[in-house]
């Protein structure tokens, strides 16, 4: 077998390419495996905000169970959320406009006091 010198630098010329590729498949392989490890760091993450949810869900449920409303009450806001009558919207006492009172002539107070003073 005789071997050239074009076939030894072919050979070389082919190593070194190989060795290229090698070390970007290594460099890729790199990347990828640090890409994965942040994956995995924002899936645990986003893992225990999501128990972090469901145990607040959990409590929350909790507390709507032990406060549950009588059949009375759940009546109570169900017509309170419909809108009601006109003749039923009413404000309470503390926050109505005293109307003027009349006295036995049929004045009001409020002419009599300012007529009398």
């Amino acid at each position: 077998m005789v071997v050239t010198v074009n076939s030894v630098s072919a050979l070389q010329s082919a190593v070194v390419r190989a060795e290229r590729q090698v070390q970007q498949v290594e460099t890729r392989v790199n990347q990828d495996t640090a890409r994965l490890a942040q994956s995995e760091n924002q899936l645990s993450t986003e893992r225990e905000r999501l128990a972090q949810s469901q145990r607040d869900r959990d409590v929350s449920s909790a507390r709507e169970t032990t406060t549950t409303a009588t059949p009375a009450t759940t009546a109570n806001l169900a017509r309170a959320i419909e809108r009601p009558s006109r003749a039923e919207q009413v404000l309470p006492p503390e926050l109505s406009i005293n109307k003027p009172q009349l006295n036995t002539l049929g004045q009001t107070i409020g002419k009599f006091i300012n007529i009398a003073v």
